[in-house]
């Protein structure tokens, strides 16, 4: 629904400034509350440029042509702290950006280019959409088993002139079509499992890990000459462990051969141990203990016949 809302204002933006015509001085745009908007000046500052930013009258931005005088919103004018912090001035283009934009923003925005031989105006008429904390605030989740693929969609066809850029945990994880996981930590962590659908801009992450788990967050910005707007998705990835799942097939292998290595040596070790502590037979009755029995049963009963021998004779 947001995402609508923001291509049906930019179709009215663009179709305003057909109706408007090229080199139009009144610009209309329609932002959503909690985006960034950029205003863009189309110059590239010089030394005797002077550019001044108004907002309902109140001054809010400046840069002078020297850069002796640099302020935004409190700096330029103690009466105003309705931005508190959220502008940002390009030293270089002067162009001014309003971020976490609100519905108190509404208004009319002037642009004064001052240079000694010319100046010019240009006017932004800009309407903010308010939305309720929890749309504001929205974040999607995705819960994912360990080894299993992920896609954070970004639910619009990419533009040409859309910029869409991935971020992990805060840090750049792509940035144009041609280039994912700049960073270097982030090149060790995703190496080859980031696939960016071009169409769209829907990231997709493949055989997960536990260390994929973060918030991951898609900036879109969609731009014209005079104008751009900046919007934030965010998606919170949790990768639930699968028990043995962070042993390859190889390594489980090698486990296996190890333990069978280690009971095959213990079972050598032990027939060792048994056959060294075995005695080695000396006589008949080493190898037959029972034999020295019988020997010995075999001499009394031969003395007992002797002595019945005997006293029969004296009988």
């Amino acid at each position: 629904m947001k995402l609508s809302f923001h291509l049906f204002a930019l179709m009215l933006f663009f179709l305003d400034n057909g109706v408007s015509g090229v080199g139009s001085d009144k610009l209309s745009v329609s932002v959503m509350e909690g985006d960034s908007v950029i205003f863009h000046t189309d110059v590239k500052r010089n030394q005797q440029e002077d550019i001044k930013w108004y907002f309902s009258d109140t001054r809010i931005a400046q840069i002078s042509g020297d850069l002796s005088l640099i302020c935004t919103d409190v700096q330029c004018n103690e009466g105003t702290e309705r931005f508190r912090d959220r502008l940002k001035l390009d030293h270089q283009t002067g162009s001014l950006t309003i971020m976490n934009i609100t519905n108190t923003d509404t208004g009319v925005y002037e642009l004064k280019i001052i240079s000694s031989r010319s100046s010019s105006d240009k006017i932004f008429n800009v309407t903010v959409s308010g939305v309720s904390a929890a749309e504001r605030d929205e974040m999607k989740r995705k819960s994912v088993k360990e080894g299993e693929s992920v896609t954070l969609e970004s639910e619009k066809t990419k533009s040409p002139n859309d910029v869409m850029t991935w971020y992990f945990n805060e840090t750049e994880i792509t940035g144009d079509q041609r280039t994912i996981c700049t960073d270097d930590q982030c090149k060790e962590r995703l190496r080859d499992r980031l696939k960016l659908d071009n169409q769209t801009g829907s990231l997709t992450i493949t055989n997960t890990r536990t260390t994929d788990s973060g918030l991951y967050k898609l900036q879109i910005t969609i731009s014209d000459s005079s104008c751009s707007i900046t919007i934030m998705k965010r998606f919170s990835v949790t990768v639930i462990a699968v028990p043995g799942s962070d042993l390859s097939a190889a390594a489980v292998a090698g486990i296996v051969i190890v333990v069978l290595l280690m009971a095959a040596v213990a079972a050598g070790v032990f027939y060792y141990h048994r056959r060294s502590h075995t005695p080695v037979p000396q006589n008949d009755e080493d190898v037959n203990p029972h034999s020295g029995i019988q020997k010995s049963f075999d001499g009394h009963r031969t003395s007992l016949n002797q002595t019945q021998a005997e006293a029969a004779n004296k009988t």
